[in-house]
């Protein structure tokens, strides 16, 4: 029985899952969010002493991860993404990572805050995640989201690595890794 569910599980995420993009095939993709996993930030989940309001009670970024943000930043804009609308987990490391990246304004989203750790429900941050998306409209550039792994995961089906990015097609629900970036 597990092996089905692997089956069709695997199959699911396969026909979701478009081929590898260019980042600059990503950003000129109206109707899609680049969904991007924070910047370097060691570790592994937060601490217990984790406040959502208060970054030292937080993983936060290194310098090594600020330097990555900006050189995405960068990427992003030669590639041709101009000014954009970039939303962000309240997380501290999401926040400072889309700050950096010098896009455009950020506005915080709980949507896509970070349910690793329970200290949000799963269920209440991806419900939000899909109200927010279905906000956004499909033939505009594509706006930037800053997140976390687990949320990546839950809507892809993909994993990233720190800094890494995926776009998803707002239209029809796949998903591709952004392939180029330097992270």
């Amino acid at each position: 029985m597990n092996r089905i569910r692997l089956f069709i599980v695997t199959l699911l995420f396969s026909v979701m899952s478009y081929a590898d993009l260019s980042i600059e095939e990503a950003v000129n993709r109206p109707g899609t969010v680049i969904l991007m996993r924070h910047a370097l930030a060691p570790g592994i989940g937060d601490p217990e002493t984790f406040q959502v309001d208060r970054c030292e009670t937080q993983r936060v970024l290194n310098d090594t991860g600020r330097r990555q943000a900006q050189r995405l930043g960068d990427q992003l804009r030669r590639a041709g993404l101009a000014a954009t609308q970039v939303y962000s987990s309240q997380w501290c490391r999401c926040l400072e990572t889309a700050e950096l990246l010098d896009l455009g304004p950020v506005i915080e989203e709980p949507g896509l805050n970070s349910f690793f750790q329970g200290y949000v429900s799963r269920t209440e941050a991806l419900r939000l995640l899909n109200q927010r998306l279905n906000t956004l409209p499909l033939d505009q550039p594509p706006v930037v989201m800053v997140t976390h792994q687990v949320t990546i995961s839950a809507v892809t089906g993909l994993y990233t690595q720190s800094g890494g990015m995926v776009s998803f097609d707002l239209k029809t629900g796949r998903a591709a890794p952004i392939i180029g970036a330097t992270p």
